[in-house]
């Protein structure tokens, strides 16, 4: 974090969304504090994503998807000024996907949106989910919802889609910011972590995997394939 533009930019809450916070004194508290030591001292984060012994598989992903929406909304919140109807009219990571918003409420069904659009109403459907008590409890001793998991690989696999479009389309304003280090730290972190719990299907994970194509990226950026081969070997 010597970088001045990271200190600037990751240091202080500019973020699209507010921090959702876990309360000093909770067990999730400890976990989200164990689980940051870890990644301060530099642990592999193989290692690091791993569950600790003695802990529940709930709770740890539970504060794990707080901490990846947190991250995710800041890096977004980076280039959001460059992301817009004009530049991005379509949800996509590449020419071969386009991601279309689905949910319960106006667009019951899949329905083609720009970018920012897309993103405004994910990152509100994450934000509610995570704040329902009904589904990430707070208090210890309240069960978590049996479709828990569910819920998880949902949020999980529509996160994973704002790093695909960032890095595909967006790539050349992290890079232009310094920023890039972190940004792979944050993708490292979050591609261990759902594959050590297979948290995400791995058809939602080929755009970074195996590639899309050269559209959307720029001349001397590692494409898609080659970033995640590199980074996540």
């Amino acid at each position: 974090m010597s970088n001045p533009f990271l200190k600037q930019v990751f240091n202080k809450d500019k973020t699209f969304r507010p921090k959702r916070k876990f309360e000093p004194g909770t067990q999730r508290f400890e976990l989200h504090k164990k689980a940051q030591a870890s990644l301060n001292a530099g642990l592999d984060l193989k290692l690091a994503v791993q569950l600790p012994a003695g802990e529940e598989l709930n709770d740890w992903v539970a504060v794990h998807v707080v901490d990846f929406f947190n991250r995710v909304n800041l890096i977004y919140g980076t280039i959001s000024d460059g992301c817009t109807e004009q530049s991005c009219p379509i949800m996509s990571g590449g020419p071969k996907y386009e991601y279309r918003w689905q949910d319960e409420h106006k667009f019951r069904k899949p329905t083609a949106l720009s970018a920012p659009r897309y993103m405004d109403l994910l990152m509100d459907w994450i934000e509610v989910q995570i704040n329902n008590e009904d589904i990430f409890p707070t208090n210890v001793g309240t069960p978590f919802p049996k479709n828990f998991l569910q819920v998880v690989k949902k949020i999980l696999s529509r996160l994973f889609r704002v790093f695909v479009h960032v890095y595909i389309h967006h790539f050349d304003r992290i890079a232009q910011m310094g920023s890039e280090a972190h940004v792979n730290t944050c993708y490292k972190h979050f591609y261990y972590f759902v594959k050590e719990f297979g948290l995400i299907d791995t058809k939602e994970l080929e755009p970074l995997v195996r590639g899309a194509g050269t559209g959307g990226t720029r001349e001397g950026m590692l494409g898609p394939k080659e970033m995640t081969a590199r980074m996540c070997h």
